[in-house]
């Protein structure tokens, strides 16, 4: 098992970052094959996979505030005064993690389909991001 850690800075409100170069760089130096597993610690923001393009991107947004939209009643907000309800909301719905294959030091991901961090507080963030390879 190799794992690193490494920080991303965010803008909040479903601010969507590609980690590509992330990963890249952490699995450029693995020989042979396995599992790697994205994780973000907290409860605000998510890993999945996108087309990352302005009009997919433009579309998550809109979905994300279509489901779980900011300016609705929450009662996390009403319990902890801190307005991001939505936010635990959208990164429940995306969840914290992903695992995907790599080989030789790449991704096994499809042409247009890209790892993306989402982060959905109300609110800029340093995210902390933990990345863990399992070689077969």
């Amino acid at each position: 098992m190799i794992q690193e850690n490494l920080t991303v800075q965010t803008r909040g409100f479903s601010d969507v970052i590609d980690l590509s170069s992330y990963i890249n760089d952490f699995l450029e130096d693995i020989d042979g094959e396995g599992i790697l597993n994205i994780f973000v610690p907290g409860s605000t923001a998510g890993i999945t996979t996108i087309e990352f393009e302005p009009g997919c991107i433009y579309d998550l947004k809109q979905a994300l505030e279509k489901i779980a939209p900011e300016d609705k009643t929450y009662r996390h907000n009403e319990r902890w005064g801190d307005g991001n309800g939505f936010s635990h909301l959208r990164s429940a719905l995306l969840g914290p993690g992903l695992t995907a294959p790599f080989k030789d030091g790449h991704l096994l991901n499809g042409t247009w389909q890209q790892v993306v961090l989402v982060d959905s507080d109300n609110r800029a963030r340093e995210r902390k991001l933990i990345l863990t390879a399992h070689l077969s």
